[in-house]
């Protein structure tokens, strides 16, 4: 049975990109490869389900290639990079990556990672309720578009899932853990700290469009809550 999940594999070393093909077209996946982020860019309206991505690359590295995609491309990016540093990862993820890979990997734990993220999006995509709205902001997930005072705001993948989540719970203080679990998922080699980030970034971003409301509460010792004054 064909699979349908298309990914797409970026990594200036062809013997990786090979073999990342060889092994998921087993499961059925549907996969391109590319050795350099500029081929990329011709190819990236092609409406992949996955994005497989290193940072390490001659010319453009992922870092820089994930900056210019991310406002037009919602799908999942998974990093893949021999970088250790905390300081890296954070970076990666907090520019709009969904995941860390650190190199080596195994495929098993590759695969399983993208399974998890597809499984996301999947329950994302089916989700019935498609319009939310609090304040001046208002969400519309089949377009992953927020809108605030009349304009797009630009944000990362992972910045528009925390905000609806944020949303969907709002009234309700939320541990730094739990806004960790349900956005970028347990098994993320994330760190706590991308939360914080994220939010700071977050709400320098609203208050360019929305100077007289502030959305995100700081509860300390306890996390963070969406509420409005005035707003049930």
């Amino acid at each position: 049975m064909e699979n349908k999940n298309k990914i797409l594999v970026i990594d200036d070393n062809r013997d990786i990109c090979t073999t990342i093909k060889d092994y998921l077209q087993n499961y059925n996946y549907n996969v391109a490869t590319v050795q350099n982020c500029r081929d990329a860019l011709n190819i990236i309206n092609q409406k992949f389900d996955l994005i497989i991505l290193d940072i390490m690359m001659p010319d453009m590295d992922g870092i820089e290639f994930c900056k210019i995609i991310r406002d037009k491309i919602s799908c999942p990016i998974i990093f893949v990079s021999a970088k250790l540093l905390e300081e890296d990862k954070i970076e990666a993820l907090s520019i709009g990556g969904d995941d860390y890979i650190t190199k080596p990997f195994s495929f098993r734990e590759l695969k399983a990672r993208i399974e998890s993220h597809l499984r996301r999006e999947h329950r994302l995509q089916n989700k019935e309720i498609y319009i939310l709205s609090s304040g001046n902001i208002v969400i519309d997930i089949l377009a992953n578009e927020i809108i605030c005072n009349g304009e797009k705001l630009k944000l990362t993948k992972k910045e528009f899932e925390l905000i609806k989540f944020l949303i969907i719970n709002k009234n309700i203080v939320l541990s730094k853990e739990k806004i960790f679990d349900n956005v970028w998922g347990i098994d993320s080699e994330s760190y706590l700290e991308t939360v914080t980030e994220s939010i700071k970034n977050i709400r320098k971003k609203i208050r360019s469009l929305d100077k007289e409301k502030s959305y995100i509460t700081t509860v300390y010792g306890r996390g963070y809550k969406w509420e409005v004054k005035d707003e049930i």
